[in-house]
C-alpha cells in the first residue's frame, strides 16, 4: 500500500502496529482507530510475513501497510522509518487504546520524551488483575516498560537511541533502558486493554516464572538470540 501524499499536512501521531498471522483479530484491532485517522492520526501496519489473510484484512483500515522481514523490532523500526509524525506510538495488535489516548499522549510528550500506559490484561485466568497490577507497579519503580503497555516516543528521542535493537526478544526492555538514560518515562494511569492469552494458554504462574527467568538472564548478559531459543523450547 503506498504512503500517504507526502505533501499533505503531517499527522499528529503515527500509530505503528506490527502483526503476524492476526487475521482473526486484526479488523477488531484497527476498527477503533478509524476515528483517530479522521482526526489526523496516521495508522501504519507492518506485516512480518503472515501466512493467513491478515494483509488483505488490514489494508483498507490503515494509511500505510508495509511488509517486513519477520521480527517485531524490525517491523516497528520499518514503520517508524515511514512515519510522518513527530510522535510515534507502538501498539500491539492485541492491545486496545483508551478512548482519550491521543490527548494523554500529546500532553505527556509536552514535558517528557517517552512514556507508556498502565495495562489491564483481559482473559480467563483469575490471576490477570493481580498480574496487571504487578506489571504497572514494576514499571513505575524501574522505569522499564513492555510493548504491551503501548510505548509512545518523540521521534527525535527514538532516533537518538537508534530505534529498537535488532533482536528477537526483549527489544522493548532494551529500548526502555536506553530511553531511561535520557528521561524517566511518563507512566500514565490511563489503561490499555491487552490480551491475556499468553497467561491463559501457558498457565498464570508458569508464564510469570518463565518471563521473569528470561528477564533475569537477559539482565545477567545472556543474549536475546540465545534466550529466544530457550523461550520457544520452554513454551
Amino acid at each position: 500500500m503506498p504512503l500517504a501524499n507526502p505533501g499533505a499536512e503531517a499527522p499528529t501521531l503515527s500509530i505503528i502496529m506490527p502483526m503476524l498471522n492476526e487475521a482473526a483479530g486484526i479488523q477488531a484491532a484497527l476498527a477503533p482507530l478509524q476515528g483517530l485517522r479522521d482526526a489526523g492520526t496516521e495508522i501504519i501496519v507492518v506485516d512480518g510475513g503472515s501466512h493467513d489473510n491478515s494483509v488483505a484484512l488490514a489494508a483498507p483500515l490503515a494509511d500505510t501497510l508495509l511488509v517486513s522481514a519477520p521480527g517485531r523490532a524490525r517491523q516497528m523500526n520499518l514503520g517508524a522509518e515511514h512515519a510522518r509524525a513527530a510522535a510515534l506510538v507502538f501498539l500491539h495488535a492485541d492491545t486496545r487504546l483508551p478512548g482519550d489516548a491521543v490527548e494523554h499522549i500529546t500532553q505527556a510528550l509536552t514535558t517528557q520524551c517517552w512514556g507508556r500506559f498502565d495495562i489491564h490484561l483481559e482473559g480467563h485466568s483469575r490471576w490477570l488483575p493481580l498480574i496487571s497490577r504487578m506489571m504497572n507497579l514494576r514499571s513505575r519503580l524501574t522505569g522499564i516498560a513492555t510493548g504491551d503497555q503501548c510505548l509512545f516516543i518523540r521521534r527525535d528521542s527514538f532516533d537518538a537511541v537508534g530505534g529498537f535493537p535488532d533482536q528477537p526478544l526483549m527489544e522493548d526492555i532494551e529500548l526502555s533502558q536506553r530511553l531511561k538514560r535520557q528521561q524517566h518515562p511518563a507512566c500514565l494511569s490511563a489503561k490499555v486493554v491487552s490480551s491475556g492469552r499468553r497467561w491463559d494458554k501457558g498457565g498464570a504462574w508458569p508464564t510469570i516464572y518463565l518471563m521473569w527467568r528470561m528477564r533475569y538472564r537477559y539482565w545477567r548478559g545472556v543474549s536475546a538470540h540465545k534466550l529466544i531459543k530457550e523461550y520457544h523450547h520452554a513454551r
